[in-house]
């Protein structure tokens, strides 16, 4: 097996659908939300417009991304990549991924603090609040390929989940 997904042993009773291409030449596999969740707007409650001179140091606080669970995880080969994009549908009301574009490397998968389990970090650019039903799908996903430089220097082993291997 070179590259799939499967559900994380968290939501393996939860009917997660493991993701799949809409059609015969879509290049991405739709990922849905793993659980009801709400996205809040970020400007909606937060205008910065609204805010006292004193709280502008909090805006980091609130434009904190709403972490998705898709209640799966992915297993690629070696110098191979998923890369997660936002679905246009997506954009259309208003989400993004924070991240832009997220990448999933191959030592993501089954890591000791989360087992590999893919989460969607999402803004809501609407002005009011998006709810997301279990099941819709909000990203795209697409393995890739990429290269190594001739002189090739890493940090090492992955220890651990989201944003382990630093800022």
């Amino acid at each position: 097996m070179k590259r799939g997904f499967k559900v994380v042993s968290e939501y393996e009773d939860k009917g997660i659908n493991l993701p799949k291409r809409g059609t015969d030449f879509s290049a991405g596999y739709d990922i849905e939300a793993a659980e009801n969740i709400v996205i809040p707007s970020l400007f909606g409650k937060y205008s910065i417009a609204q805010m006292h001179p004193e709280d502008v140091d909090d805006i980091p606080t609130y434009m904190k991304p709403t972490m998705v669970p898709t209640g799966i995880k992915c297993y690629i080969s070696d110098q191979e990549a998923l890369f997660i994009y936002n679905r246009s549908s997506s954009s259309k009301r208003g989400l993004m991924l924070a991240n832009n574009v997220a990448v999933v490397d191959a030592d993501y998968y089954n890591n000791p603090n989360n087992e590999g389990h893919i989460f969607l970090p999402m803004w809501n650019l609407g002005a009011r609040d998006i709810h997301i039903k279990k099941g819709e799908r909000l990203a795209q996903g697409v393995f890739q390929q990429y290269f190594l430089a001739d002189v090739d220097v890493t940090g090492g082993q992955r220890t651990g989940g989201i944003g382990s291997t630093g800022l």
